[in-house]
């Protein structure tokens, strides 16, 4: 391997590689694709790898400059991805607002918690890089795409004029897609298609007389997430999405079922809501129990995953160590091998938990409930982000180079960690003599929120990181590039979340101007976790139910996986997700994850499957991307106007028609999009 090879422009001997201009743009690109995670994941519970996207959009930019390099075109996608990630702390911080503590995002406090949680991130996952990225043999799937379409579209003496057309058709790939999903999206708020269909009835007296349905959101950013997950994760979503739905749902909406709990003196929600109708039994039940059988799922899955990280936690602080001795040594390294040294890596982290420190003793001694035990809260908040952080980060830097970002277990470290955090809280009030007292549930969702930002941090950046092994880029720039794009991702969540929540609101909150709050649905599980442990009232015994499904799906996962050599997969955390995601959500995840698919079959036996898959990934982000940022501006205009309903040319109230004409035009949209795509892909 070269520390610089032949076709890449250099300056002055110099690698062209963390300019300021990359920089800039990086930024511009990490705030558009964070407004657009966040909105998506308050919206439907997921967010997506922004890497590809920002690299496609970097390199037609870029190419204007006659000395930008591949180097350059991998900070840009390292600043935009690592804003876009940062996003996902939004799976937790709206939980303060869910528990009536905060009524909006306050900006300094929330910038806070996302940058030094993610300088932590970035840190604790540096000593990492040998054991995960360069030693570890694992897949790194977006990474590695990623990396692919930096070396066909980057300037170089080896660039070929397919590439550069290449190039040219991705971006405007992504730009027709955005304007697409967007378009759609206008329409469903016009309300001249229905954004949903959906059929809820209840089962016959002798399959038990339960409440269940199906449905499936028509919205073309799920349709972009399906085909992102791939085959294997929507396969097991939808494993999740029956048994919560088919098996879990009408046992817990069944006469039988009730009686059989008020034998124990248990007054289940199904017996609450009595002859409710059969949308709102199941749904209410789906939220109030089923979920939480989720949060058991994936948190066996997770405690797993980490259960089998032992050994790379260890090789990777030893061979950074290691690493350290050579460089004091005065051994030369080649670039390739140059992390941020080790010592300023742990200044770094020591800066970031003092930060931490002040940001935890500052709020409890705004709390009359919890000033008198400050000093125990900010030593045991500390004890808590650093250990169980750095396990956070191992893990999902793991998994997201075993499935990928957008697949790694951030979903089940929010429920780890928040169950963790409350139970540290009992421990405390116990031992400090603190009443109950609702601070106590924000006390401890304000540190999850930190270790959740080590953990969506550490996930993005080893993927880069992967990338720039296979592009020859220098690890410490890229390190370096990954805190600028925590900061610039950071600074625009709360506005972001701040307009969200003025035009919406969310469940328990302050009502929003429109009538339906977002969904959210981690944050509404994290939240609703944090007050039944603190509470006393947490139904432990559906997550055990929930556990001992998690570990029979681990079973049968390994049983798959051995039996036909890898080829079948039951990932136990998608198994999870598909438990507590809403199911019109996890039915078009897996309408798309089918969709990408069979795109991918029809391409395998052309000569241009490679373009085409590169393609496809294109579109999928830019259907997401055009409609979520719509969703942020249309809050904005509900926030402005006051007007629940600002684009609305029919009355309220889905129809048939509407929900009919919704269907047909997106299959047939879908369909030609595809069909756009491979002509385009065939022409390069």
């Amino acid at each position: 391997m070269t520390d610089t090879p032949a076709s890449a422009p250099v300056s002055g001997g110099k690698r062209i590689e963390l300019t300021l201009r990359a920089l800039v743009l990086g930024c511009i690109l990490a705030v558009i694709f964070t407004a657009a995670n966040t909105y998506l994941g308050l919206r439907v519970g997921l967010t997506f790898a922004s890497a590809i996207p920002a690299a496609v959009i970097s390199m037609a930019i870029l190419r204007a400059f006659r000395t930008s390099t591949i180097w350059e075109n991998m900070t840009v996608q390292t600043v935009a991805s690592v804003g876009g990630a940062m996003s996902s702390i939004i799976f937790v911080l709206p939980g303060l607002v869910m528990i009536g503590w905060w009524l909006e995002f306050p900006i300094w406090e929330s910038v806070a918690i996302c940058v030094l949680g993610g300088v932590l991130g970035v840190t604790f996952s540096i000593p990492l890089r040998r054991a995960l990225v360069v030693n570890g043999g694992l897949p790194y799937p977006e990474g590695v795409a990623a990396a692919e379409v930096l070396k066909v579209g980057s300037r170089g003496a080896e660039q070929t004029e397919s590439a550069v057309r290449e190039n040219k058709s991705g971006l405007w790939i992504v730009v027709l897609g955005s304007i697409v999903s967007g378009g759609f999206a206008y329409l469903a708020s016009a309300r001249v298609f229905a954004g949903e269909a959906a059929r809820f009835f209840k089962l016959p007296v002798a399959l038990g007389g339960g409440a269940t349905g199906l449905g499936f959101g028509m919205q073309f950013a799920l349709l972009g997430a399906g085909h992102l997950i791939g085959l294997t994760v929507g396969l097991a979503q939808l494993f999740g999405l029956l048994v919560a739905w088919f098996i879990a749902v009408p046992i817990m909406t069944s006469p039988e079922y009730v009686t059989w709990l008020n034998g124990f003196g248990i007054d289940s929600v199904a017996a609450a809501l009595g002859s409710a109708p059969a949308e709102e039994l199941a749904t209410t039940v789906w939220r109030n129990e089923v979920r939480f059988m989720g949060a058991g799922v994936i948190g066996v899955a997770a405690i797993w995953t980490l259960m089998k990280l032992a050994g790379p936690l260890i090789g990777g602080l030893t061979s950074a160590l290691a690493a350290n001795r050579r460089r004091n040594a005065g051994e030369v390294m080649a670039l390739t091998e140059q992390d941020i040294p080790i010592n300023l890596v742990a200044g770094l982290s020591v800066a970031a938990l003092v930060g931490i420190a002040g940001l935890l003793a500052w709020f409890a001694q705004a709390s009359p409930a919890l000033a008198g035990a400050t000093p125990m809260l900010v030593a045991g908040g500390l004890i808590y982000v650093v250990l169980i952080g750095f396990a956070v980060a191992a893990v999902c830097g793991y998994m997201a180079g075993l499935i990928g970002s957008s697949n790694s277990p951030v979903s089940g470290v929010g429920i780890l960690a928040i169950v963790a955090a409350s139970l540290l809280m009992l421990g405390v009030m116990a031992v400090a003599g603190v009443p109950a007292d609702p601070s106590i549930i924000a006390y401890a969702l304000i540190v999850t929120a930190v270790v959740f930002a080590v953990a969506v941090i550490a996930n993005d950046n080893l993927q880069d990181l992967k990338t720039a092994q296979l592009v020859e880029a220098t690890p410490w720039r890229q390190q370096a590039a990954l805190i600028v794009g925590v900061v610039a991702g950071a600074i625009v969540i709360p506005f972001v979340l701040n307009a969200l929540n003025r035009a919406f609101g969310f469940e328990g909150g302050p009502p929003g101007i429109a009538a339906e709050p977002l969904a959210a649905p981690q944050a509404t599980l994290i939240s609703a976790l944090a007050r039944g442990v603190i509470g006393g009232d947490l139904r432990w015994d559906l997550i055990g139910l929930g556990a001992v499904i998690g570990a029979v799906i681990i079973v049968l996962d390994i049983a798959l996986s051995t039996a036909t050599r890898g080829r079948i997969k039951l990932p136990p955390l998608a198994v999870g997700i598909g438990f507590y995601l809403p199911a019109a959500v996890t039915t078009m995840l897996v309408i798309g994850a089918v969709c990408g698919w069979l795109y991918e079959r029809g391409l395998k036996k052309t000569s241009f499957a490679d373009v085409g898959r590169r393609m496809g990934v294109l579109l999928a982000s830019g259907l997401i991307v055009g409609e979520s940022l719509f969703g942020v501006f249309n809050a904005g205009v509900i926030g402005a106007t006051e007007n629940e309903a600002p684009f609305a040319l029919l009355p309220a109230g889905s129809t048939w028609p509407a929900m009919l004409a919704g269907i047909v035009v997106f299959a047939v949209v879908t369909f030609a999009l595809y069909q756009w795509v491979r002509s385009r892909a065939a022409r390069v």
